[in-house]
């Protein structure tokens, strides 16, 4: 997938109107850089309001389950997918607050899903190995998570022109992959990127530590594809992929927090410009996290202590996406409204 440069004409050219609205010049702080961010990933000044907006949730299972790095069983992920397409999961009601659609592509949950209009098949295996015992995939496996994900947003697509999508991610075990990959893409220690998930007890958290770092002590330099294929998840891959085709269809990209941020980490070795496209929506209470959008270059939106995955986190900035669109679509210049600037009341 070719993905351009983002504009910078177009950012140049929003920042210009965006100093001109009628307001002080910079007082709606991060509002403006997101917007002039929104105007880069377009490729020129955004003349409406984001409206359409979906949220894909990557579902798949962990072998690393086994070990007990979480305080539930596999067989949550199959019911949370449940709990997402039924309507009364945290992203579910998050969702209806945004105005936003919320998908789940089955990259590899271990058990059988019933069909669903907003389910989208695109499992690649029945959940991965055990990353503990020897590598979670095959190569083969990656490329066709990567291939999956971005099927998954050409899915989305398909159905409605949607002006920004979002990521999220579910899957039991699955902090422990994305420690595993933070820690490759940053040179972190697995202490400094292993975090308690869902909320495990010192004990388990120990334990959790030993396996990250077991699992990345022999890949040193390794490729990306060998990193996704030691320690990645089926859904960890497909999201990049699905990162990857926004990227090149010049479509933002909301991030969720620890686990989407790794499939952003991995996405960013892929092609580098596809983090350009990219907002990070919050920082979460994963030690990981930090870590992971420090190597992306990426300054979150909000930081409400959230660990929930879901989307959760991404669902809850979209509202201020719409709103830096609003902003610049629809405030109106200084000599729009024939309002008076200070300049043409030292003028005077």
């Amino acid at each position: 997938m070719r993905i351009e440069p983002v504009d910078g004409g177009a950012a140049a050219a929003a920042r210009t109107r965006i100093d001109a609205l009628t307001k002080p010049v910079g007082s709606l702080g991060r509002i403006e850089t997101l917007a002039v961010r929104l105007c880069a990933i377009a490729g020129r000044v955004i003349d409406r309001a984001y409206e359409k907006k979906a949220i894909l949730v990557g579902a798949a299972d962990h072998g690393v389950a086994l070990e007990g790095v979480s305080a539930y069983p596999s067989e949550v992920t199959p019911q949370m997918v449940g709990a997402f397409l039924a309507g009364h999961a945290a992203i579910s009601a998050f969702a209806r607050t945004a105005r936003a659609e919320v998908f789940v592509a089955n990259f590899g949950v271990a058990a059988d899903l019933a069909p669903h209009p907003l389910l989208i098949d695109a499992a690649v295996g029945r959940g991965t190995a055990n990353l503990a015992r020897g590598p979670a995939m095959d190569v083969a496996d990656v490329h066709r998570s990567l291939a999956a994900g971005a099927a998954a947003l050409d899915f989305i697509l398909a159905g409605s022109p949607y002006d920004v999508i979002a990521l999220g991610d579910m899957g039991i075990g699955n902090t422990t992959s994305a420690a595993a990959i933070t820690a490759l893409c940053s040179g972190a220690s697995a202490d400094a990127v292993t975090g308690r998930g869902t909320g495990i007890d010192d004990d388990r958290l120990r334990h959790k530590r030993e396996i990250v770092a077991r699992a990345i002590e022999p890949l040193g330099n390794a490729s990306w594809e060998a990193i996704a294929a030691a320690v990645g998840g089926f859904e960890i891959v497909g999201l990049a992929g699905a990162l990857l085709r926004a990227a090149s269809l010049r479509l933002p990209v909301v991030l969720d927090g620890f686990i989407v941020s790794a499939a952003a980490l991995l996405a960013q070795r892929i092609e580098p410009r596809s983090i350009d496209y990219c907002i990070a929506a919050h920082r979460s209470r994963e030690p990981g996290h930090r870590v992971a959008l420090d190597v992306l270059g990426l300054v979150p939106l909000l930081d409400l202590d959230l660990r929930l995955g879901e989307g959760s986190g991404a669902a809850l900035a979209l509202p201020l996406v719409e709103a830096a669109t609003r902003m610049i679509a629809e405030m109106k210049t200084f000599a729009e409204a024939g309002v008076a600037t200070a300049d043409d009341v030292r003028s005077a």
